[in-house]
């Protein structure tokens, strides 16, 4: 091992509120824990490792990052399944064998890997090639599986809270019905916690699939008691009682033959049609994982980047950074890649929900 120890950093996957507040924590916890360190910035995640678009980082480019929003290191996604296919019209016989080749190119003693689910899973690959691999949880989705919360949700949750209060108030001066489609295609952490803490007379997840009923239930019972307005916040990848256990693409392919584009367009006519109230959508999208951390993701990132250096300096490899009942821990990689982290009926939150009245359709 050379006497100047050489750090990569990449982001991967999409991007979230936290990610510039990580990279700087781990940049500033290796500055100050390790005597020669060089860290490399890997440009626009695992394409730049796979083609060797990088550059050595100074002190000063992570001066002032912790607010800033997205990544200073770019990022793209590379679909897992492609890592070992063969590359049209390349030597290298896969993007994996490029991406380790590189690593050896650069003499990196480490990888730090921030991503989600997809990113952790090649971040497993790398590690098995032999690589010293580090990663930490991103997604505003929270569904990595070992970690209480990944950095970016609490960010989305806030943002998607602010948008329902809004959304309440031209919902009740025109006593409609507003379907919030907020992202989560396989979990719905998201949808969850922004229904709760808004006040969600309907929340629909994945986990649950609704009964269109059920819906027009929740929503009538709230007309009885004079409130003739709702909002229902909807996961992206929620389904009917009619579509469960149906291949999520299978089940796009069928809507968008009925005519529907989303989960929460079809829902917001059925609806409508089955309750006479009008009835609209509203999708904030890429709006959730755009801008700068809260203050909540800007401790936990801080928290999550100082360990990673501690793991790193201390050749602790192949493992997550993770938060664990308040303590900030590591799992293996080999653990956590493609293990799933779904909402379970019997979550404490959906306890809570349902017992102030909140209905999940079901």
């Amino acid at each position: 091992m050379s006497s100047v120890r050489k750090v990569g950093i990449l982001t991967s996957g999409g991007d979230c509120p936290g990610l510039n507040s990580a990279i700087r924590a781990i940049a500033k916890a290796l500055y100050l824990q390790m005597a020669k360190i060089k860290i490399i910035g890997i440009i626009g995640g695992y394409a730049g490792l796979i083609e060797k678009d990088y550059r050595v980082m100074q002190p000063e480019d992570f001066y002032d990052i912790m607010s800033l929003g997205g990544t200073i290191l770019r990022t793209t996604r590379q679909p897992f399944a492609t890592m070992q296919m063969r590359i049209e019209g390349e030597p290298s016989p896969s993007k994996l064998a490029k991406m380790v080749s590189t690593y050896k190119e650069l003499g990196l003693d480490c990888l730090c890997v921030l991503g989600g689910n997809g990113t952790h899973k090649t971040a497993n690959l790398l590690a098995s090639e032999g690589l010293n691999v580090v990663a930490l949880p991103k997604t505003i989705d929270n569904d990595i599986w070992g970690t209480d919360v990944t950095f970016g949700f609490n960010t989305a949750v806030e943002l998607g809270v602010e948008i329902v209060d809004r959304l309440y108030t031209t919902a009740a001066s025109h006593s409609r019905v507003i379907v919030v489609e907020v992202m989560g295609n396989r979990h719905g952490w998201l949808a969850l916690s922004t229904g709760v803490a808004s006040g969600a007379e309907v929340i629909v997840i994945p986990e649950i699939p609704y009964d269109i009923e059920k819906t027009c239930e929740a929503i009538m019972d709230r007309v009885k008691a004079g409130r003739p307005y709702s909002v229902v916040v909807v996961a992206e990848g929620a389904c009917s009682i009619q579509e469960a256990g149906t291949p999520r693409r299978e089940r796009a392919t069928a809507r968008a033959a009925r005519g529907f584009s989303s989960v929460s367009a079809e829902l917001s006519q059925g609806i409508e049609l089955a309750t006479g109230i009008e009835t609209r959508t509203m999708a904030p999208g890429h709006y959730l994982r755009g801008g700068a951390p809260c203050a909540s993701d800007r401790i936990l990132t801080t928290q999550f980047g100082a360990y990673a250096a501690h793991l790193i300096s201390h050749e602790v490899y192949g493992v997550t950074v993770a938060k664990k009942n308040r303590k900030i821990t590591h799992n293996l990689l080999s653990d956590v890649a493609g293990k799933p982290k779904p909402v379970l009926p019997d979550n404490p939150l959906i306890t809570v929900a349902r017992s102030t009245g909140i209905s999940f359709a079901d």
